[in-house]
């Protein structure tokens, strides 16, 4: 886009204010619809439904697939209903499930009640299947063959269905009378062999396929491996029930690396959705971001009893306790980086379960190294600044324990959790960090208490 947004948002607010509504139609559908996304996110909602209602209906379509879930309800739900089952049916099915997944039942009802009969059927399918598997991701409508059809066959099928049907084409599968799936060829194999030649001769029988219930780090994982742009989906009994294409991995990615992002820093998205959390409900953000606090409260509790179980340590020394935030804020820093890597090391499986002595020992080396190397230099800072070597000896090994301790315990945990089936992503949460506290203040604490106070 060559202009700058804002630029563009005052100039469609002159045109809206001088009710020319011709030029503000034409004005709108001339942009792109990724443009027209960022536009729509910026305008006001009466201002954002009177530009919707202007749009083409097969613009509306495309913007609504890059629109927020909640932003998409919101104007299907604001404007008339015929009109919002047209563009609807202009949408592919899974993104019309979608749409009407995150709306009140009744009202999803409504809409698919006008939808036309195929249309509404293949999407009612779609929303039996739990939105997180790949019957829930995948598009229903796919083009297939039989196996005895020639490549000349096939292009002309494909000329006639894709016009017909609006399909998205990467692949052509190959199925029998009662749609088990047998096989799958290219476009590029089909475009590169004889005309005469039969279907069955060309085509790959050791097919990669998703399960209509496999989940969503399942698929993820596979097309990463495969690298393929599209993948079939097949129930039970082999019979081809879909495709799942690369950009809706793209956005499988994408949510699931979100979600992810939020479980590290202790919100749940488990009780709230995800679009809620940023810029819905305040109590629903409120709701998602509390649970989590009131562990870290109860960490923090334990922490605060460990610092006043040495309470007569810091009455004789007080220049100890200027130096916790230090200790925590370090230890905890590199558990960090150690739970960070080792979650998205098991997320893309550049780590495994069978490979975690090889990194825990791995990370330990590491956190040993880095802590001796701080540990050295606070003993320095802290002998030059407070002029006691015995001081800043104690507080230099306390910090190299505690670094060590914190790599260890933040490559430990998620390899712990993935064993036992929880989401490795909850280990850098609130809880680890409270951990790494306790326990690094239990060894500063004892550390000062048993080498430092009786010297003096």
């Amino acid at each position: 886009m060559n202009m700058n947004i804002q630029s563009i948002i005052e100039r469609l607010r002159e045109i809206m204010d001088d009710e020319t509504l011709n030029q503000l139609k034409e004005e709108l559908n001339g942009y792109h619809v990724a443009d027209l996304a960022d536009i729509f996110q910026e305008l006001k909602p009466d201002e954002r439904l009177r530009c919707f209602k202007l749009l083409e209906v097969e613009k509306a379509a495309d913007l609504m697939e890059y629109l927020p879930p909640q932003m998409q309800v919101e104007l299907l739900s604001d404007i008339d209903e015929n009109l919002a089952s047209q563009i609807l049916t202009q949408l592919p099915h899974d993104a019309a499930a979608d749409v009407l997944g995150d709306m009140e039942e009744d009202e999803s009802e409504t809409y698919l009640d006008k939808l036309p009969h195929k249309f509404s059927e293949e999407v009612r399918e779609l929303l039996t299947y739990n939105e997180n598997t790949a019957g829930g991701i995948m598009n229903p409508v796919v083009l297939t063959v039989n196996s005895d059809m020639s490549v000349q066959d096939v292009l002309n099928h494909i000329r006639i269905k894709a016009e017909k049907d609006n399909m998205e084409l990467y692949y052509v599968y190959v199925t029998d009378k009662q749609n088990h799936l047998l096989g799958v060829v290219s476009l590029r194999k089909l475009l590169t062999s004889p005309i005469m030649q039969k279907v069955e001769d060309i085509m790959i029988s050791d097919i990669v396929k998703l399960h209509v219930d496999d989940y969503s780090d399942y698929i993820i994982d596979e097309f990463m491996k495969y690298q393929y742009n599209a993948l079939p989906v097949v129930d039970l009994y082999n019979r081809l029930k879909g495709m799942i294409t690369w950009d809706d991995v793209h956005d499988l990615f994408e949510e699931e690396t979100t979600e992810e992002i939020y479980q590290s820093s202790g919100i749940s998205t488990e009780v709230v959705d995800e679009d809620e959390i940023l810029s819905g409900n305040i109590f629903n953000a409120i709701r998602a971001r509390t649970p989590w606090l009131f562990i870290t409260l109860i960490g923090e509790f334990i922490a605060v009893n460990v610092s006043n179980h040495f309470n007569h340590t810091i009455d004789i020394l007080p220049v100890v306790a200027i130096f916790m935030p230090l200790l925590a804020g370090l230890g905890g820093n590199i558990g960090t980086q150690s739970i960070t890597l080792m979650v998205r090391g098991l997320s893309t499986g550049q780590v495994t379960l069978s490979s975690a002595m090889h990194y825990l020992l791995r990370e330990t080396f590491i956190g040993l190294a880095i802590g001796s190397f701080f540990g050295i230099l606070v003993t320095c800072v802290t002998w030059g600044w407070q002029h006691n070597i015995e001081l800043g000896a104690i507080v230099g090994l306390a910090m190299a324990i505690n670094m060590t301790m914190a790599t260890i315990i933040g490559t430990f945990t998620p390899f712990a959790l993935k064993a036992i089936k929880v989401d490795p992503a909850v280990a850098s949460g609130p809880v680890i960090a409270t951990t790494i506290d306790v326990l690094g203040l239990a060894i500063y604490f004892t550390l000062v208490s048993t080498y430092l106070v009786k010297v003096i």
